[in-house]
């Protein structure tokens, strides 16, 4: 049974490191469909916390995977989660950039950079829109979400400022009984 599961891990990050244009980030709405939605792995609930983990702390956006595989199947799920993340992307990023220096005067290489930067930006706005539907479902989340979209949109302030903030309003909150 548990290596169906490490399997079926391997399989669903495997297929979608090789795709994940413009980073794991750009990938949370497959991740949550798979994860969430079609195996069963996580609730919303959790997911939005393992994405919430991976986010804070330091270290590479690929953490998520690694947080979902450990959830899944602990200390082996998170090393398969993990490989077959990294290592597909890495062999990519190996080809494209020896692949580079052939092709950058190619006009349709031109147009193909070209056209990325948008098709990221659609892609982590997807991401966004899935990870509100999974970790906002109050009020008070929709106010801190907002809140610190509008403040890091605004300023030029460190991220660690909002966050702090909204340890403190969570810690208040729970004091309260709101959690």
């Amino acid at each position: 049974m548990k290596d169906d599961i490490l399997w079926s891990l391997a399989l669903s990050f495997f297929m979608t490191a090789l795709v994940s244009v413009g980073g794991i980030s750009t990938m949370i709405p497959e991740i949550h469909r798979q994860v969430v939605e079609t195996s069963g792995w996580l609730t919303n609930d959790q997911f939005a916390t393992a994405f919430a983990i991976s986010q804070v702390a330091p270290g590479p956006n690929i953490l998520l995977m690694s947080m979902i595989g450990w959830r899944v199947a602990g200390w082996a799920g998170l090393t398969i989660a993990t490989l077959a993340t990294v290592i597909p992307t890495s062999i990519i990023a190996l080809v494209a950039g020896r692949a580079e220096e052939r092709i950058q005067h190619a006009r349709w290489y031109m147009m193909t950079k070209r056209a990325l930067p948008p098709l990221v930006v659609g892609l982590i706005c997807a991401s966004a829109l899935i990870t509100v539907q999974a970790a906002i479902t109050d009020w008070l989340g929709v106010v801190l979400a907002a809140g610190v979209a509008i403040f890091m949109a605004r300023s030029r302030s460190n991220p660690l400022l909002p966050l702090s903030v909204a340890v403190v309003i969570g810690i208040v909150a729970a004091r309260f009984g709101y959690f």
